[in-house]
């Protein structure tokens, strides 16, 4: 039941009834707003490493107009290691009207951050533009790092892909009561936001839960579990304790991301035994466990595993750019360090042969960004396409590729740029600094189109643009102006089109 429901944004603050108890939020620019809700019980002590708890039940009424503390994370970045508090489990609900007649569709947005940083309350993420067109927003937090995603023994794998399920079964069981329909529920999420909406894809747990999915720039790192138990062991090395649930528990989950990040730092020393992800570097990702992830996404939706969930899926042209900045070699990046990326991640024995004879104009930095952002984002986003088209689902398929202007214009379409268009904050947050200030006229079109090809998608299932398919393989190209046209990245997805995306393996035991 609703408590209050008053549309007046001078009215009274509006409060809900939940399964657990009433919550009061907030109102603003004329939405009602809900931040810092529980979703499952705080995973510390006796639940430290456990699979999500229900979250108890309140009395009398829970302010809910605070963001929830972010869960420990990675500080490489700079991240804020806010440590206010345990209770990481925490979701946020923008919603034109609390009135469980009025059933607008659902989107639940799963942040990004390399599965070891993001939380829920940053302002890049916040919903008030999605929500203003007729739609009940929800985002979350989840475990990261070593909390989340590490190989303990004696405790469940994925435990951050855990998180994410229980969130969608609050949504099922609560979102009603914030004017949401719960049989129209889409996920969607960015770069590890969209390797977990892809997981989520695939995973039996999960099933039911949600009806579309959007999946942006989704990585092709998911580890098999011999890789993720060598990495877990490092971490715990780091802290000089053993990789199980009784050591790791006496150590303060504050503690935790530092010694990820020391492994993440010195990850080139452990190349021969963990490969590809050494190169990035990434320590941390999903886990085909064969339990909680039976088995990849691609394997997965070729299988027919979502076949009744609308999917699209996507990536910006130039991946890559945005960390060729981070690492400090953007324009500047050596033959030797070209060479490496080819050998390293081109697909194939003589892979690094195929994409010289491919892009023979390409000079090295050119090649360096083009199999980089091939292997990380561009070819598992298109390769999730078509497996979902080949088990008999329906896929549609897009690229970013308007230039950031911020920055100095280098970057190009580079990763993260989509963020600040889909959510329409395009001057607060951190990825703002790509649109560039002030945002141009151009930006604010292109962001209203996306936005909008986002929530009629969310709404009937439908984009704008024509499903893919294997024969016209048509995609939208979302620039200043947009095209519908086949997908633009032919050469790269010939060099692709036979390999397969798989659960990377510990090389050397």
């Amino acid at each position: 039941m609703v408590v209050t429901a008053s549309s007046s944004p001078t009215g009274p603050e509006p409060e809900v009834r939940t399964a657990a108890g009433v919550l009061r939020g907030r109102r603003a620019a004329g939405l009602a707003v809900f931040r810092g809700i529980p979703f499952a019980e705080p995973p510390v002590g006796a639940l430290r490493f456990a699979a999500p708890q229900p979250v108890r039940g309140w009395d009398g009424v829970r302010p809910a107009v605070a963001f929830g503390p972010p869960p420990p994370q990675s500080g490489v970045l700079g991240t804020s290691q806010d440590t206010a508090g345990d209770d990481w489990l925490t979701l946020n609900v923008w919603t034109p009207e609390a009135d469980p007649a009025a059933r607008f569709p659902v989107m639940v947005w799963v942040p990004g951050g390399g599965y070891v940083m993001g939380n829920s309350g940053l302002p890049e993420y916040d919903a008030g533009h999605l929500a203003a067109s007729g739609t009940v927003v929800v985002s979350l937090s989840y475990r990261l790092g070593v909390e989340g995603f590490a190989q303990i023994d004696g405790a469940p794998a994925n435990r951050g892909l855990l998180d994410q399920v229980a969130a969608l079964q609050w949504v099922r069981d609560n979102i009603r009561v914030f004017g949401g329909d719960p049989d129209q529920v889409t996920v969607f999420g960015q770069s590890a936001g969209g390797g977990s909406v892809a997981a989520l894809l695939a995973m039996p747990r999960a099933a039911g839960l949600f009806r579309r999915a959007v999946a942006q720039s989704v990585p092709s790192t998911f580890f098999s579990p011999e890789l993720a138990a060598d990495i877990a062991a490092a971490c715990a090395a780091e802290l000089g304790v053993r990789p199980t649930v009784s050591d790791l528990s006496a150590v303060a989950p504050v503690r935790l991301p530092a010694a990820g990040d020391a492994v993440s730092a010195g990850m080139a020393r452990w190349r021969e035994r963990w490969g590809q992800i050494t190169h990035r570097p990434i320590p941390f990702a999903p886990v085909v466990d064969g339990d909680v992830l039976p088995s990849t996404p691609w394997q997965a939706l070729a299988g027919g595993a979502a076949r009744d969930v609308a999917l699209l899926v996507g990536h910006t042209r130039d991946e890559h750019r945005l960390f060729s900045l981070i690492d400090g070699v953007l324009g500047q990046v050596t033959p030797e360090q070209t060479e490496t990326a080819l050998h390293l991640l081109a697909p194939g024995p003589d892979g690094a042969r195929r994409y010289r004879e491919a892009f023979p104009a390409a000079a090295d930095e050119e090649l360096y960004e083009l199999v980089n952002a091939d292997w990380l984002f561009r070819m598992p986003s298109l390769h999730l396409a078509e497996a979902q088209t080949a088990g008999g689902g329906r896929a549609h398929l897009y690229e970013l590729t308007w230039p950031a202007p911020g920055a100095g214009g280098g970057l190009g379409a580079c990763h993260g740029l989509d963020v600040p268009l889909v959510f329409g904050n395009l001057s607060s947050g951190q990825p703002a600094m790509l649109i560039g200030d002030p945002p141009s006229p151009a930006a604010e079109e292109l962001s209203a189109q996306i936005r909008g090809a986002w929530t009629a998608f969310a709404a009937h299932g439908d984009p704008g643009w024509p499903v893919y398919d294997t024969q016209r393989r048509l995609a939208k190209l979302f620039d200043t102006p947009s095209t519908t046209a086949a997908y633009p990245e032919e050469t790269s997805r010939l060099l692709w089109q036979d390999h397969t995306f798989q659960a990377l393996p510990l090389l050397a035991q």
